[in-house]
Parts: C-alpha cells; sequence; structure tokens
C-alpha cells in the first residue's frame, strides 16, 4: 500500500500522469471516494500520460468514455449502477477481457463484481478543503 498527497487540482493531475507510466494494459483501476474528490483530474492526468492530449471528462450520464493513446483507456462512472441489471446494461463484464485500461469512478456500487487483481485507489480529504489524500492498493507503484 501506498500514499500520495495532493494539494491541487494540477498536482492530482500529475500524480495520474506518473502513474500511467507503469501501466501496461489490462489493468482495472478502481477508484473511491465523494464528489469533488479528484478522481476525474487522476483519470484526467493518466490519460494524458498515454497520450490523450484532451478531451476526458466525467463519463456521469453516459456511464463511459473511450479513449485511444497509447493503451485504450474506458473511463467508467457507476455512480448510478445500482444493481446487477444496472451494470450489466453498461457491458462492464466485455471491457474486463481487452487489453484496455478501465478506470472506474465510484468503484463502492460494484465491488462485488471487481476483479481480485484491481488497482484500488481510495481519495479522501486532507487537512485542508484542497488536500487530498490517494490510498493505493494492489498494482504497480
Amino acid at each position: 500500500m501506498s500514499q500520495f498527497i495532493s494539494t491541487s487540482l494540477q498536482e492530482t493531475e500529475q500524480f495520474g500522469l506518473r502513474f500511467a507510466q507503469s501501466l501496461k494494459g489490462g489493468e482495472v483501476i478502481a477508484m473511491y471516494g465523494g464528489m469533488g474528490m479528484g478522481k476525474t483530474a487522476f483519470t484526467r492526468g493518466l490519460a494524458c500520460g498515454l497520450g490523450i492530449a484532451s478531451g476526458v471528462s466525467s463519463p456521469t450520464f453516459a456511464l463511459v468514455h473511450e479513449y485511444q493513446g497509447r493503451l485504450k483507456v474506458y473511463h467508467f462512472d457507476m455512480f448510478r449502477v445500482n444493481g446487477w441489471d444496472d451494470l450489466y446494461s453498461t457491458g462492464f463484464f466485455d471491457y474486463l477481457d481487452t487489453e484496455a485500461v478501465l478506470v472506474i469512478e465510484w468503484s463502492e456500487n460494484i465491488e462485488e463484481a471487481l476483479p481480485k487483481a484491481c488497482i484500488k485507489i481510495h481519495v479522501e480529504t486532507g487537512q485542508n478543503e484542497n488536500e487530498r489524500i490517494f490510498t493505493i492498493e494492489g498494482g504497480v507503484l
């Protein structure tokens, strides 16, 4: 387990960019944390680190966005997923069988469906409103 402390959106994006350097494809990154914690900012940095220059936004209403860079990235938002039927309707399980990187926001809503070998990133507020503590379990860091 490792930790990273960010004090700004820019630092969070830089952390995502550095994190991306270690990805080889096929990783599932399960992100946990409330609204406004920086999950999408981390994903924007990760995408940049994989050569995706722009266009990364929260897939809240689309449920999944696809980006192509050095590796393909599928960015999920599971905020509105309330059960197995909702999860199946996203096509989530089909994405697991690819060499793409899956980044899943609101992973707490699909905990039982996550692969055992996923990388879990918990994000919480630090000592002030701009500070975020990223705790990483599993994976490559």
